[in-house]
């Protein structure tokens, strides 16, 4: 029977392994999940996680392997949230727990709004959002769309802690 990947808290103590969960995934999930080519990620990842005041989770399977990542990243009185998942755990619901973690981060963090930017067309991502137990505020430009809720909708959903 295969456990369910936990989730913890992160930062710049495991860059190393995020830097290799990054090096596992494909060239089109890191392009959904930056929406550009990226470099070796030893040349961003350690400014991501050192972000002042922002959250970060991994998800870690049984071995301790990061197989996924959620990013809260402080942006005035709204919050953007960030999901990385590798590509042989896609579809497995960790991108929805990651982004339930994150809610409940902006709930208690103080944050009114929550966003998120994705590629038009990226299912995943689209699906999960289709599914949420708030309502959803869409915006389109120029091949981004940008999904925002508002944190208080988020009182009422909120999850148990692990």
């Amino acid at each position: 029977m295969r456990r369910e990947p936990r989730i913890i808290p992160i930062g710049p103590g495991q860059l190393a392994r995020t830097v290799a969960m990054h090096r596992r995934c494909s060239p089109q999930t890191l392009w959904s999940r930056y929406h550009r080519a990226m470099a070796d990620p030893r040349t961003y990842v350690p400014t991501l996680l050192s972000r002042p005041g922002s959250v970060h989770l991994a998800a870690v399977g049984a071995t301790g392997r990061i197989v996924a990542l959620g990013h809260l990243m402080p942006d005035h009185a709204a919050a953007e949230a960030a999901l990385l998942v590798e590509d042989s755990w896609q579809g497995r619901g960790l991108g929805t727990r990651l982004l339930q973690h994150l809610g409940e981060h902006a709930r208690t963090g103080g944050w009114t709004t929550l966003y998120g930017l994705f590629l038009a067309g990226d299912e995943r991502i689209d699906a999960m959002l289709r599914h949420a137990p708030v309502p959803v505020q869409r915006t389109e430009e120029g091949g981004a769309v940008t999904a925002r809720v508002r944190v208080h909708d988020l009182t009422v959903h909120s999850i148990p802690r692990q």
